[in-house]
């Protein structure tokens, strides 16, 4: 490759890079249901979690919330105010979409992890969570978006 297109090439590739650099990321959602004592699971192992949110499926009357545990990270000055917003569909038929907003605050070059809780009321209101979607926003401007496979 001639040497001008390749200096021309590496640098619209870095432009887009640092240009995709300089925004937010949501890396993954975790919806959880809580028990009576707000847990989601009863040991750190992750088949344990898996089983005890089945079994808590198949109980809903030991549900007392549903959690959305959201890991992002952005690439903004530490203590950047942000807003997380979590869209949740239900499964029964007619049901309307809960909106769940909370301010969340950069802690540098590290994911973190916000919870996002959703009440026992909403959630039986929903019929269950069906489809849910995630956006990370910046003064009005969305930065990231991560959707269930059914959104």
């Amino acid at each position: 490759m001639h040497p001008v297109r390749l200096l021309i090439v590496s640098s619209i590739l870095i432009a887009t890079v640092a240009s995709q650099a300089a925004e937010g990321k949501i890396i993954k959602v975790l919806p959880h249901l809580l028990d009576k004592k707000g847990r989601h699971t009863l040991s750190p192992s992750l088949y344990e979690r898996d089983a005890y949110q089945a079994k808590l499926r198949t109980h809903p009357e030991d549900i007392s919330a549903l959690r959305f545990d959201v890991q992002w990270k952005s690439k903004f000055k530490k203590g950047e105010k942000l807003k997380l917003k979590i869209e949740a569909r239900g499964r029964k038929a007619g049901s309307k979409t809960a909106v769940l907003e909370v301010e969340v605050e950069d802690r540098g070059f590290f994911s973190t992890w916000s919870k996002i809780p959703l009440s026992k009321e909403e959630y039986t209101k929903l019929g269950g969570l069906g489809a849910w979607r995630a956006t990370l926003w910046r003064e009005g401007e969305q930065l990231a978006e991560i959707k269930s496979f059914l959104w």
